[in-house]
Parts: C-alpha cells; sequence; structure tokens
C-alpha cells in the first residue's frame, strides 16, 4: 500500500477487526490495539480515538515485548464476534482474544471490553498499555486507583471501570500500563468497561470483578453469539461469509432501539488524505430498511420488527417529521460538526462528527418503508390501526410530493435532480400502499392513489428513460447512468430480464465499472477527489445479473466484490482496485447486507427447482 496514503505507523483500514455488542463497539488492529471505540453507544464520543489521530487519540494496546514480536493470525471464534489473534514473541507463543462481553447475571452493566491473553507455547512476555483520551481525545483521563486490581478513568461526563490481574501502574499522569508474562494454559485478563462520573463510587462498591467471572464471560459472549448464529438459514455460495456479515449487522444494531447505524466511525475518507468524509454512526431509513428486509429472510424478524417501530416512534407517527435519518436513539437533531483539532486518518480532514444531511429530502425513503412494510404483512403480520395510520401517511405523502427534484439516494451535494432511483421508489410507495389497502381490507383512497402510480411510471418511462439507447439514466433529461438503477426490479418496477432493464444493467457495466467493481455514478458532483468504487454496487450487479440469468457473469461480479473483505470478512464501504486499498467508513452496513442479498441470489438461482433455497426466493 503507498505509504503516502496514511500518517507513519498508521494502520490501513483492512487492519481491523470489529467487536461490539449492539451497545458500544471498538475496532482492534491487527497489531491487537484498540485504536476506535465508542461507548457507551456505538455513536458517543471516542474513548480510544488514534484512528482519527495517531498521536493524541488514546488506545488500549498489548503486544509482544521485544523487538521480535508479531502478529500470525486472526480469527473470529465459533461464529462470533469474539476475535482472537496468535501473539508471537521471542520466547514464545499466546492467544489474545478480545470481545464485548455478553450480559449475564452477575454483569447488569452494558459495554464492558474483555481482553484475554492465555499462554499457548514458551513463556510469552507482553506489554500492556491504556491510553484513554475522551471525547474523540481532546480530553485527558483522570486515572485513579480504587484498591486491589481496580482503577477509573474519567474525563467530564465520559467514563471506565479498568479491572485486570496483571499489576497495572500509573505509566505517566493520564495513562495505565504493565508487563506480565504467561505460560502455557495461564492467563492475564483485562475489562474495560463504560460508567457514569457520577455514579463512580456506586458502581465500584455494587461491582464484583475477578479471573473467574472474566472467564465465565468470555464463555458466554461465545454461546450466545453461536446460538444467534445457529438460526441462519440459507447457505448460498459464501456461507461462512453470510455468517459474518449477518454478525456485523447484528454489532451495528442498536439494542435499545432496534436503530441500525450505517457504520461504526466517521470521517474515514473515501479519497485518500481528502475531503469526504463523513459520520456514519446513524440510522438511514434506506440502510436500514434493506438491512432488516434481509435479516428477516434471514430469520431474524425481531430485528425487523424492533427497527419498524423505531422508525414510527421517531417519526412521531407522521410523515412530516420523517427524516433521511435518525441518531439510534430517534434524535432528530444530529448536525454536524468539524473537529479541527483533530489530524484525521492518514491526513484527511476534515474530521465531522453529526450529519447535516439528515435536512435532505430523499424521496425513496417513503418506498423503502412501504416496501418493508408490504414484505412484513407477507410474514404474517398485519399492521395495527395505528401503524396503518402512518403507513398511509407515507403513501400520501409520496403521492404529494413525487414531482420535486431531490438529494437522491447518494445525497447529491449541488443542486437537486429528478433522480429516477428516487421517482421509482416514489412509486413502489403508491403501489405498496394500494396492496397494503387490498390485502388487509382497509380504507384509503385507491383510486387516487392508483392514478397517481400510473402518473409516476409515465414520467419515469418518458423523461428517466433514454429511448434512442434503450436504457434508463441516472436523472431526468440527463444521459449518464447511476449504479442505483440496478435497484429498479427489486420493488417490481420493472422485471429483472425485462429487456430495458438488460440493457440498463449491460451500460452500467460498461460505463461504471473499475477494477472489476462498479462506481455509484461518474457525474460531477462538485466535490474534489476521485472516490473508490462503490462496494455495495458492486454487489447489487451480482444479484442483477443473476436473477437476469446470466450466472457466470454474476458469479465474477459476486467473486471480485468478495475479494474487497479484509481477511476477516469485513467491507468497507468503498474499495480502490488499483491499489487495493480499502476507503470509507467501516465496516459498512450497506456493504455487508448486499452481500448478503447477492449470496441469496445465487442460491436461489442455482437451486434445482423444488429445493428449500429455491422456495425462499423473492
Amino acid at each position: 500500500m503507498a505509504s503516502e496514503t496514511r500518517a507513519p505507523r498508521q494502520p490501513p483500514i483492512s487492519d481491523y477487526g470489529l467487536i461490539g455488542d449492539g451497545h458500544g463497539v471498538a475496532l482492534v488492529s491487527h497489531e491487537g490495539s484498540i485504536d476506535w471505540c465508542c461507548v457507551p453507544r456505538l455513536d458517543s464520543g471516542s474513548c480510544f480515538g488514534r484512528l482519527l489521530d495517531w498521536e493524541r487519540g488514546g488506545y488500549c494496546s498489548i503486544e509482544g515485548a521485544g523487538e521480535a514480536h508479531r502478529v500470525e493470525g486472526r480469527v473470529y471464534l465459533d461464529d462470533s464476534l469474539v476475535l482472537a489473534s496468535t501473539l508471537h514473541s521471542k520466547g514464545g507463543e499466546a492467544t489474545l482474544r478480545d470481545c464485548f462481553a455478553a450480559t449475564d447475571e452477575d454483569r447488569p452493566e452494558r459495554c464492558e471490553i474483555v481482553r484475554v491473553v492465555e499462554g499457548a507455547r514458551g513463556a510469552f512476555e507482553f506489554a500492556l498499555r491504556i491510553r484513554p483520551r475522551f471525547d474523540y481525545g481532546t480530553v485527558d483521563a483522570w486515572i485513579r486507583h480504587h484498591g486491589s486490581e481496580t482503577w477509573s478513568a474519567i474525563g467530564g461526563d465520559d467514563g471506565l471501570l479498568i479491572w485486570s490481574d496483571a499489576d497495572l501502574e500509573l505509566d505517566d499522569r493520564h495513562a495505565l500500563a504493565a508487563r506480565a508474562t504467561v505460560r502455557p494454559g495461564e492467563r492475564v485478563r483485562l475489562s474495560i468497561a463504560a460508567c457514569d462520573p457520577a455514579e463512580l463510587e456506586q458502581t465500584i462498591a455494587a461491582r464484583e470483578i475477578d479471573a473467574e467471572r472474566i472467564d465465565r464471560r468470555l464463555e458466554r459472549t461465545i454461546a450466545s453469539s453461536r446460538t444467534w448464529s445457529e438460526s441462519l438459514s440459507p447457505k448460498g455460495p459464501d456461507s461462512a461469509g453470510n455468517l459474518r456479515s449477518a454478525l456485523i449487522l447484528r454489532a451495528l444494531t442498536y439494542v435499545p432501539t432496534g436503530a441500525i447505524a450505517a457504520a461504526a466511525t466517521t470521517s474515514l475518507p473515501e479519497v485518500p488524505g481528502g475531503e469526504r468524509n463523513w459520520d456514519y454512526r446513524f440510522s438511514w431509513i434506506r440502510d436500514s430498511a434493506l438491512t432488516v428486509r434481509t435479516l428477516a429472510e434471514l430469520g431474524y424478524e425481531d430485528e425487523a420488527d424492533a427497527f419498524r417501530r423505531f422508525v414510527e416512534r421517531s417519526a412521531a407517527g407522521n410523515a412530516k417529521d420523517l427524516q433521511v435519518m435518525f441518531g439510534i436513539a430517534g434524535e432528530h437533531r444530529i448536525g454536524e460538526q468539524v473537529l479541527d483539532q483533530l489530524a484525521g486518518y492518514g491526513g484527511a480532514k476534515p474530521v465531522r462528527v453529526g450529519n447535516d444531511a439528515s435536512g435532505q429530502l430523499q424521496l425513496d425513503a417513503f418506498g423503502y418503508l412501504l416496501d418493508q412494510s408490504w414484505r412484513w404483512y407477507g410474514r404474517g403480520h398485519e399492521p395495527d390501526d395505528d401503524y396503518w395510520r402512518f403507513l398511509v401517511d407515507l403513501v400520501e405523502a409520496a403521492a404529494e410530493r413525487w414531482r420535486e427534484p431531490d438529494a437522491g439516494i447518494w445525497e447529491w451535494p449541488g443542486k437537486p435532480k429528478h433522480f429516477v432511483h428516487s421517482k421509482v421508489f416514489c412509486w413502489a410507495a403508491l403501489d405498496r400502499g394500494l396492496r397494503l389497502a387490498e390485502a388487509c381490507m382497509r380504507k384509503a383512497p385507491e383510486r387516487r392513489w392508483r392514478r397517481v402510480r400510473d402518473e409516476v411510471r409515465n414520467a419515469i418511462e418518458n423523461e428517466g428513460y433514454d429511448s434512442e439507447r434503450g436504457i434508463f439514466v441516472q436523472a431526468f433529461g440527463e444521459r449518464g447512468v447511476d449504479a442505483a438503477l440496478l435497484r429498479l426490479p427489486t420493488v417490481d418496477f420493472i422485471a429483472y430480464d425485462d429487456e430495458r432493464m438488460m440493457r440498463t444493467t449491460d451500460a452500467i457495466r460498461e460505463q461504471l465499472e473499475w477494477g472489476g467493481l462498479l462506481r455509484r455514478y461518474d457525474a460531477d458532483d462538485g466535490l474534489p477527489g476521485r472516490e473508490g468504487a462503490f462496494v455495495a454496487c458492486s454487489f447489487w450487479l451480482a444479484e442483477v445479473l443473476a436473477r437476469q440469468g446470466r450466472i457466470e457473469a454474476a458469479r465474477d461480479a459476486f467473486d471480485r466484490a468478495i475479494a474487497t473483505a479484509n481477511g476477516l470478512g469485513l467491507f468497507s464501504e468503498e474499495y480502490d482496485p488499483e491499489r487495493r486499498l480499502m476507503l470509507g467508513n467501516f465496516p459498512q452496513a450497506l456493504s455487508h447486507l448486499s452481500h448478503l442479498e447477492a449470496s441469496i441470489a445465487l442460491a436461489e438461482t442455482q437451486a434445482p427447482p423444488g429445493s428449500t433455497v429455491a422456495a425462499t426466493a423473492r
């Protein structure tokens, strides 16, 4: 990887693995350092954040002592998000296990990171260092010893409780450090848990923790993940990868509300060293609706219902308060701030927290929610009176606003356009509203909805279609294409094998392909720098090709998209195929759910007629 794309010593994005518990998240580097951690919520200000500022961001590192130390391999254990790394030093070998501990009767609190070093061969000597920096690296931690093996680190309204059976010492005013040695079968343990500084003393007094409890929590975490994973239904051409993607989506789901974050990070650049840096730790309506639809197809209906209820609550049951994204607890105000004091990943500035796109008009949200509700009904769940009123309000909003230009699926930074993808999903909102009204025998202005639905289709086919080339285009009156057009068949606007869709697919491949992957579009969006290929779009292509019966091409597109994952099976938002470089926020929910969709499509289109897999086809 070219050294100019990141600061000295800063690992590439592909070096990281994710751990999480549906509350907080952390990224662990290949070298065994937690360089990004947000607790008690995944959108909290980081307590370890050197991912965005290598010198000031804070970290928690475990590494073999001496110059000969190295990491030889990493895996997730037993269908879980417990990350296991094999560490070597001059004298021996050990395994490092990292996770957010599952809740049990002994541990009512959330967001506890457990790190366990277990000797495997010889005498493995290692160094442990904990350097918290709260609020994205802007606040030093006040570290205090509370007797025995317990320490606290607080700053402002942030706090951590730290416990270890290593001999931790205050290395300087703001860091803890220890050196230890483990031999085969021996363990050294570390627990780092989020706490409220205002309740610090009470929490310490009530907390019972020792080596046995840490070991039990580690095993319980593995068992809990295994139980969840066993219900995964479709296998497909990448069954192990399917499970990994499902687990990542689960980790990005905020358990208290059912909201699904688009990614675990903020401001990882889409252009190396550039300005395309955004905060993705929020719940986008579109991405989340796609995620729960896919999870429901895999058998995880609780997650789908939780998100459905989250959207209704967050929008206060009416379309006028529906935003394109919400905070993970349903917050409406998530405006953008720039953290000028941070160096940025690989020097990419500005570093942003919050996202101003929350105020954009993106008309496709109506269609995604109605399509989700239609699919939810198809699984035996009829909307109650309150939810039906909400759905009617959404359909009415689509009927009234479909003629307006909007920012589209890609949050177009320039002047709003009449994006074809947005219009199609307004059509979908009307179509699904009509289907639900008929199937559920609900009162609705069906005649008007049907008339408007036909008007939308006519506008798309007249103004969003290039009759000379026989293809759909990105926006009314333009000639360029957009990878989002690959989504048109997913809501039955057009059949996958319709000649117009076949030609549109080929045009997208011809105009947007880069190194075997797809870019989103090639139009000038007014932002500096050329972004990478979009991983989700590459999986969308594989899905469409599979459902068009072009199996060999679909498999090739799928394999190329799969190759963008890191060694742990995690996908970023974008990828540079020339430099083999992950770009954008990581891991990205849309990439993982699109991977699942493509894998399901390949499994269904290649399965023998009448088989279990073929019977689940959409």
